[in-house]
């Protein structure tokens, strides 16, 4: 069975980090493409940044870009978004999702590219 579980949410200041871990399990270990989503109410769900399995360079939105970094270990299974300057405006339900399957252009900022999604974590950013 597989499954995503995210960690590393709560409560930062403006300006502070967070550090979220997204630990894949069961078939969800086999990753092609790992990405970070996240959602506020009402809102549609956006894509923060994508990794892949390989030396790919990692993708960001530009709304996270010299912000958020996106590293993995692929022996742990495990896909980190390190998120420094934090702004309000970053306060969302932060996803990880996954692709198993092969694919030819990465779509990873798309929410029907993956295969599996985790629960979710909150973000929230505020004095």
């Amino acid at each position: 069975q597989a499954q995503l579980v995210e960690s590393g949410g709560g409560l930062v200041q403006p300006g502070g980090s967070l550090r979220l871990s997204c630990a894949a399990s069961g078939s969800a270990r086999d990753f092609t493409v790992i990405g970070w989503f996240r959602q506020v109410p009402g809102k549609e769900r956006e894509g923060v940044a994508g990794i892949t399995r390989h030396d790919s360079p990692p993708y960001y939105a530009d709304s996270v870009k010299g912000r958020f970094t996106i590293v993995r270990d692929n022996t742990k299974r495990t896909v980190c978004l390190q998120m420094n300057a934090l702004e309000p405006e970053d306060t969302a339900i932060y996803y990880c999702a996954a692709r198993i399957r092969p694919y030819g252009k990465t779509q990873w900022s798309q929410e029907g590219f993956y295969d599996y999604w985790g629960q979710g974590t909150q973000v929230t950013v505020s004095s």
